[in-house]
């Protein structure tokens, strides 16, 4: 295919063909199946929601102007909140499908191969990278094996018991008797008291914030300073190699 040459002057004609000859080609994988990066955008938004109708049910508004009868803004934030922390549950059982029928990088939220010599060399190139000790990371189509270890440990048993905590306060207030408390009423005995699922469940949302920083910190980065691309991954599902 013949490539028109934008470069004028002595060098005009042939220039920008030599350099497009020159450069390396770009290769890409398909990765993340449309599941996968549907469930991904969603439970993001769910998160975000979450933690900021979490923090004002933590921390409530001090007053608000009119008649008490008149206001209903902690009930629509509570409301909020349930709505997308159950969305979020619901998201959970469906990425935990997806996992089963979809194809095995969609497997590997869910577990991480611990006992892998080679897995745990890996680790240490990445850490390296992310240190800045080293001048180019490894190459991974996937989750490189310190984000797939932070998603494990970091999303995932922190999300289930968020759910879990979550659905036992939501079902003390729905009363006995309700869907959520026969199913999680074992939660607030087991952990002491209401207060002690509150705090920790409070505690759980900061570390979901601080996941959600790291993991936006390190995707950007990647994008800029890695070997592949990240945040366009997880919207075309492609993988793009840069080398």
């Amino acid at each position: 295919m013949a490539i028109q040459s934008q470069t004028y002057g002595a060098e005009a004609p042939d220039a920008d063909s030599r350099e497009f000859a020159s450069a390396s080609a770009l290769k890409t994988v398909y990765v993340y199946e449309a599941p996968v990066r549907i469930w991904h955008w969603i439970n993001a938004l769910a998160i975000t929601v979450l933690c900021i109708t979490g923090y004002f049910i933590a921390s409530p508004l001090p007053t608000q102007p009119g008649e008490a009868s008149a206001n209903f803004l902690m009930g629509y934030i509570r409301f909020a909140h349930f709505a997308a922390g159950q969305v979020m549950a619901v998201g959970l059982l469906a990425r935990a499908w997806w996992a089963v029928v979809g194809n095995h990088h969609a497997r590997e939220l869910f577990w991480v191969p611990l006992f892998s010599a080679a897995y745990w060399r890996d680790i240490g190139v990445m850490l390296k990278w992310y240190a800045f000790l080293t001048p180019r990371p490894g190459r991974f189509v996937g989750h490189n094996p310190l984000a797939r270890f932070a998603m494990v440990f970091g999303f995932l048993v922190l999300a289930v018991f968020m759910v879990v905590t979550g659905l036992a306060l939501y079902g003390e207030g729905a009363q006995a008797g309700s869907w959520a408390d026969r199913l999680f009423g074992w939660v607030i005995p087991l952990m002491g008291q209401s207060q002690d699922v509150h705090t920790w469940h409070h505690l759980g949302m900061w570390g979901l914030v601080i996941f959600a920083v790291l993991h936006i910190y390190a995707a950007v980065r990647e994008d800029i300073m890695g070997r592949t691309s990240l945040i366009s991954t997880m919207v075309s599902g492609h993988r793009t190699f840069k080398d």
